[in-house]
């Protein structure tokens, strides 16, 4: 197994995308192989005849541009709507075994993985999968991102929630807060949620992105967060 992170947000547009970027960026400049992996994306637009993923190319060129942009996210549909229904839009199916025989790739070739999901724990992948089960599969501890406004300890509490009961348990790294968009001068709950979330959270809360900031405060080590926790795992299972 090799260390790494599965980074999921409370909902969409949260920001996963810009904070999986960075994390890859700062792996990068560490002398890090960082191998960055989307299992599946809707919402794709049409470049040259081809679907493009606009967020596996922006994991992929923080990361170095490793492999090719293919590998990053092997289905991609055109639809914006949950990846299986996406795809069934297209006359598709989702192929659930190159879902998560698509890390594969990754492994041969790097030191750390990154995979990003599509929207939360609880977006399906199918009729009876969500993305909860890639995560369980992958045995990769989660990132929670959790946008910075009104609304972010409920969302971020109700996820912990989720991660602790889904599947018999998802391991959980931490929880980072993030401002996708300019912060709204007339939200008081910008002053309040960390420290809220600090005293509810039975998970650290690793640090947050301020909008445009092109990094993490505090700056995190994402390769010893990422072994500390897969030792903790191999540990446990004995």
């Amino acid at each position: 197994m090799l260390p790494g992170l599965f980074i999921t947000g409370t909902d969409t547009g949260v920001g996963k995308t810009y904070v999986g970027a960075l994390m890859a960026r700062s792996l990068c400049q560490a002398g890090r192989r960082v191998g960055v992996y989307k299992p599946a994306a809707s919402g794709c637009r049409r470049e040259a005849g081809e679907l493009v993923s606009d967020d596996a190319r922006a994991l992929w060129q923080a990361a170095g541009r490793p492999g090719t942009l293919d590998r990053v996210c092997p289905q991609r549909f055109e639809a914006p709507l949950a990846p299986h229904l996406a795809a069934r839009a297209e006359g598709r199916e989702i192929d659930r075994a190159l879902l998560r025989d698509g890390l594969n790739y990754w492994r041969a070739q790097s030191d750390i993985l990154l995979v990003e999901g599509a929207g939360g724990l609880l977006a399906p992948l199918g009729d009876e999968e969500y993305i909860a089960d890639l995560a369980r599969d992958f045995r990769l501890p989660l990132v929670i991102v959790s946008k910075n406004a009104l609304g972010a300890i409920n969302h971020t509490l109700l996820t912990l929630q989720a991660a602790k009961t889904l599947r018999g348990g998802l391991p959980v790294a931490g929880v980072i807060l993030n401002h996708p968009a300019p912060p709204n001068p007339n939200d008081p709950s910008l002053a309040t949620n960390r420290r809220e979330l600090e005293i509810r959270c039975e998970v650290p809360i690793l640090g947050k992105v301020v909008w445009n900031a092109g990094k993490c405060e505090p700056e995190i080590d994402w390769f010893a967060l990422a072994t500390s926790l897969e030792s903790r795992q191999n540990h446990n299972s004995k």
